[in-house]
C-alpha cells in the first residue's frame, strides 16, 4: 500500500457523455403503473421527465467547472483508491472535519457549506468556527474505485478514514456525516481509534422502546410513548 497523495481534476470526455445521451434517447421504458400515485414505486410519466431534464437541461460540464474550482486527490487504501476534496480553510486555527455522503448521493451534497465552513468570516461568521474540509467519495462511489473483495462495509470504511485523516497530517479531527455517511460517521465515534475528537450526524436512527419501557415507562417516558 502506498502512502501517496495523487493530485486529480475531474474530466469527463465527450465521448462518455455522447454515450450517455445515446442511451437515454433509446431507453426501453416498461409499461405505466396501473394507479395514479405513488404506491407503486416512481411514476413513469415523472421518470421520463427526470430523464429528458438529464438529455435537454442538465450541464455537466457547469457542475464539473464547480467541482474543479477545489482541490481533488487519490490516495491507495487497502487497495482501493480513494478519491477526496482537501480544502483548507484560511484560518490558521481551523479545525480538520471529515465530511461522509450518503447513499444514493456523492461529494456534491456539500458544495453549498464549503464557503461557509472554510471561510465563516466571508460568510458572517467568526474565525473560530472554521474547518479544513476532507471530503470522500465513499468506495463504489463518484471518482473513488470500486472495492474488488467483500467486507467493505461501515466498519472498515470507518477506519478506512481515519487512516486518510492521519495520512493527511490530522492526528485530531472532527467527522460528519448524514445518510450512510452518518452510520459510518457513528461508527467512527463507536471504534474511537483516538483520533476523532467529536462527530455530527444529522440523520437519528432510532428503534421501538424496549419491553423494560414499555412495561413501565417513567412519566416523560410515558409521554414520549
Amino acid at each position: 500500500m502506498s502512502d501517496e497523495i495523487r493530485d486529480f481534476q475531474i474530466d469527463i470526455p465527450k465521448t462518455a457523455l455522447d454515450d450517455l445521451d445515446i442511451r437515454l434517447r433509446h431507453v426501453r421504458w416498461p409499461d405505466p403503473e396501473p394507479v395514479q400515485d405513488w404506491s407503486q414505486g416512481i411514476p413513469l410519466d415523472y421518470v421520463k421527465t427526470v430523464v429528458e431534464h438529464w438529455r435537454t437541461s442538465y450541464d455537466w460540464r457547469r457542475c464539473q467547472d464547480e467541482l474543479n474550482q477545489y482541490s481533488h486527490h487519490l490516495t491507495e487504501i487497502d487497495g482501493v483508491d480513494i478519491h477526496f476534496m482537501h480544502i483548507r480553510s484560511p484560518e490558521a486555527d481551523a479545525r480538520p472535519l471529515l465530511m461522509t455522503h450518503g447513499w444514493p448521493g456523492s461529494i456534491i451534497e456539500f458544495m453549498d457549506v464549503i464557503g461557509p465552513l472554510t471561510d465563516p468570516v466571508a460568510h458572517g461568521g467568526e474565525a473560530k468556527d472554521a474547518y479544513h474540509l476532507v471530503l470522500p467519495s465513499l468506495p463504489g462511489f463518484g471518482f473513488s474505485g470500486k472495492p474488488t473483495t467483500t467486507g467493505w462495509g461501515m466498519e472498515k470504511i470507518a477506519r478506512e478514514w481515519d487512516v486518510l485523516m492521519t495520512r493527511l497530517g490530522y492526528d485530531r479531527y472532527f467527522a460528519q456525516g448524514g445518510d450512510w455517511g452518518g452510520m459510518i460517521t457513528s461508527v467512527i465515534g463507536a471504534q474511537n481509534l483516538g483520533h476523532c475528537a467529536g462527530i455530527h450526524v444529522n440523520m437519528v436512527i432510532v428503534g421501538p422502546p424496549s419491553d423494560e419501557i414499555m412495561a413501565n415507562p417513567t412519566p416523560e417516558e410515558q409521554a414520549s410513548l
